[in-house]
């Protein structure tokens, strides 16, 4: 609906109470539409979608969907692997680091961590 789109939720809800009432649903149609009102009832503040799509932020599940594909499946489910959570959560640590184009930053602090941590400062 173009009113979700523009950031109007009590207004699809309105529509939706009146349709059900207008239209006399029983049963598991009512059922639905009670449903949905209160799921857009309980949710009308992450869904400000005029907001958001004037900022430039995806509104659909598939962006999101793509980058865990990318970050996670596509490292952590390659063929005969097991993780541990700890493990697993390390791994996608170091991977967003890639993936960030931030690990020389990163091999350069763990570097200096080491230094401090070994000799009591940085090599210089």
């Amino acid at each position: 609906m173009r009113d979700l789109l523009e950031g109007r939720v009590d207004s699809v809800i309105g529509v939706f109470r009146r349709r059900m009432i207008q239209e006399r649903l029983r049963g598991n149609k009512r059922k639905v539409v009670r449903s949905a009102i209160e799921y857009l009832g309980n949710n009308r503040e992450h869904m400000r979608y005029d907001e958001y799509l004037a900022a430039g932020y995806p509104i659909g599940s598939g962006v999101a969907e793509g980058a865990c594909r990318h970050l996670v499946k596509d490292r952590m489910e390659q063929t005969g692997m097991r993780w541990t959570l700890p493990g697993a959560q390390a791994m996608l640590h170091i991977r967003a680091l890639y993936l960030n184009d931030q690990w020389d930053d990163f091999l350069e602090y763990r570097i200096e961590q080491e230094q401090t941590r070994l000799y009591g400062g940085v090599a210089a």
